[in-house]
């Protein structure tokens, strides 16, 4: 038997060890202040926080009180404000308990506007869960020391307290079906009237890829999308997706507003440039890279490739070591600050996942492929992953990919919206026929919303350059042609 001091002392050791020290629980009093004094404020804001927000998520009382005043008056169907709160909480006996009529008025002074009240109802609930998870460990570890029941039942309780905890993450409320229509009509009507202004052709909706074929499947590349283009080494998807770069980047020019950024974590961004001047100024990749450039073909680079593509918004990232935490904050402050609208990822198995513990390859590009896809909702923009195809794909007579030739993870067609593969002629077709060397087949093999199809394209390897068959003018061997006086301008470096 234990005799009454040391029962005393257990107590007092378990009651400091849940009060971790003397730290004081995380909250957000000005905050909660802010929140409170936007309701009474503006007449929507209520409406905005309330699905989510809860009296308990207050962490001081009278915020409490005042928060479940008008929670009170909305049930009864009158207005949230100053006047009615004070009144409601005056009925209930609770106007001195929170600090008067004053502090009432008072929690109204600090707010410039409601906008942000969304993002500031979220710290709060985040401090609440802090909270209510220091409050249940520190009840888990007092019924453990107690060592008075089963432990499989204190796990069990565990895991219920835990997922009360975690439906405060449900943000937002279901859409009723007539407000969903409403939305989707106008949405028509919008699609209605952009297509009248292009005489009915058929329109691209999203980002342009840069090929004509491919947009009439795609309709371009959507927002909150994650797409993915596959293929085997030296295919060419590299150049593939740096053409689709400076198409987007010339399309959110003419916008007037957007951006685009590249991660690339297999070729620094020096060596994209050079191939994308190349594609740009249609002189060869291999003049460039060895500096063999005549007088007149430096005019053409700067009059068709530097004079554009500096006037481009567009970014680069090669730094190694590329993680969905990294990915996440810099694209967060380029949306923020550039009105970010394309992502691109070179390539999607060269990423390392924020916790990797315990987790065999496979597990690690599930959790990067569901990430990224989260990402592109969470941003509201397309993302574009390069991946890698296994060998598998080689071992056959036909040598035309499918999804389950996506290397080291089934998750990556689940997750994506649109599948791609870039592949090329077999070495026997273009024995038989020269021409097919230089052509490319994409494939989409996923599509959610669109149109599963193969098309063919031509791809100049020696400039870098996707291009339709039907648009690709004939070049000479010189591989210069003078500059003609428009594109020339009047600013280069050379007269």
């Amino acid at each position: 038997m234990k005799t009454e001091l040391q029962n005393k002392t257990q107590k007092r050791n378990l009651d400091l060890g849940t009060m971790v020290y003397g730290k004081v629980p995380p909250q957000a009093k000005d905050l909660e202040e802010v929140v409170l004094g936007a309701i009474m404020l503006e007449k929507d804001a209520y409406d905005i926080v309330s699905s989510y927000l809860k009296p308990e998520c207050f962490y001081v009382d009278a915020h409490q009180r005042i928060y479940t005043a008008m929670r009170a008056l909305v049930a009864q169907s009158q207005p949230v404000d100053i006047l009615t709160v004070k009144e409601e909480l005056r009925k209930r006996g609770e106007l001195e308990m929170v600090g008067g009529a004053y502090y009432v008025t008072k929690l109204t002074n600090a707010v410039v506007s409601a906008a942000n009240i969304e993002s500031h109802s979220r710290i709060i609930i985040q401090k609440y869960m802090q909270r209510e998870i220091i409050r249940i460990s520190g009840e888990l570890i007092s019924e453990a020391y107690e060592d008075m029941g089963d432990p499989l039942e204190l796990l069990d309780k565990a895991e219920v307290e835990l997922s009360k905890v975690t439906e405060s993450l449900a943000f937002g409320d279901m859409t009723a079906i007539d407000k969903v229509l409403v939305k989707t009509i106008q949405h028509m009507e919008t699609l209605r009237e952009e297509a009248r202004k292009k005489n009915g052709n058929i329109m691209v909706t999203g980002v342009p890829s840069g090929i004509a074929s491919l947009d009439i499947l795609t309709r371009g590349w959507q927002n909150g999308d994650l797409i993915i283009i596959a293929a085997r080494p030296s295919v060419g998807k590299t150049a593939f997706v740096l053409n689709t770069l400076r198409h987007a980047g010339m399309y959110f020019k003419n916008k007037g507003v957007g951006s685009v950024a590249m991660w690339s974590l297999e070729m620094r961004s020096i060596r994209l440039m050079l191939r994308m001047l190349a594609a740009s100024s249609e002189i060869w990749l291999s003049k460039i890279q060895t500096g063999l450039l005549s007088e007149h073909e430096m005019k053409q680079i700067y009059a068709r490739g530097v004079q554009l593509l500096s006037q481009l918004n567009i970014f680069f990232d090669d730094n190694p070591g590329l993680n969905i935490q990294k990915l996440r904050t810099k694209a967060r402050k380029l949306k923020s600050k550039n009105q970010l609208g394309l992502i691109i990822i070179d390539y999607l198995q060269l990423m390392t996942p924020d916790d990797s513990k315990g987790s065999n390859r496979e597990q690690e590009v599930s959790k990067i492929s569901r990430s990224l896809k989260m990402l592109a909702q969470e941003l509201d923009v397309p993302i574009i992953a390069l991946s890698q195809l296994s060998r598998e794909v080689e071992k056959r007579s036909n040598n035309e990919p499918q999804l389950s030739d996506l290397r080291e993870s089934g998750a990556i067609e689940q997750d994506a919206d649109l599948v791609m593969f870039l592949f090329g002629y077999l070495d026997s077709e273009i024995a038989e026929n020269i021409e097919l060397k230089d052509r490319r087949k994409i494939k989409v093999a996923k599509a959610r919303d669109g149109m599963l199809d193969v098309i063919e394209v031509d791809f100049r390897g020696d400039i870098q350059l996707f291009r339709e068959i039907e648009k690709i003018p004939a070049f000479d061997t010189g591989n210069w042609r003078p500059v003609t006086h428009q594109e020339k301008g009047d600013d280069l470096p050379f007269g």
